[in-house]
């Protein structure tokens, strides 16, 4: 069953650029990342950006949820987050802070 998952991150505000740039280099820098979410099932992977605040609103489509959070746990996003660490709001871990938002509508 494919979950829709809707998150809210930050990203630093001199960093706009960059973090858009990162994300661009992605599949070519970070292949392994690129290839875990899709195994995972992760699809329609859209990230948005309010620039006035530095807020993320990320949407994505996860056919296996265990996959997908096994992700955690691999070098190559452990090497993603610390690679993205300096432009936003993270954990100890090097992980985003990230806060999951509640689908409280949708139509197909």
């Amino acid at each position: 069953m494919t979950v829709r998952l809707g998150q809210i991150m930050h990203v630093n505000p001199n960093y706009y650029d960059e973090y858009e740039k990162r994300h661009s280099d992605l599949p070519v820098k970070f292949p392994e990342m690129k290839k875990a979410l899709k195994e995972a099932g992760a699809h329609n992977y859209s990230i948005y950006l309010d620039k006035k605040t530095g807020t993320l609103f990320a949407y994505l489509e996860v056919d296996d949820m265990d996959k997908y959070k096994a992700i955690a746990e691999m070098d190559a996003c452990k090497e993603w987050w610390a690679y993205m660490a300096p432009l936003m709001d993270t954990n100890p871990d090097k992980s985003p802070v990230t806060f999951d938002l509640p689908e409280v509508f949708h139509l197909d």
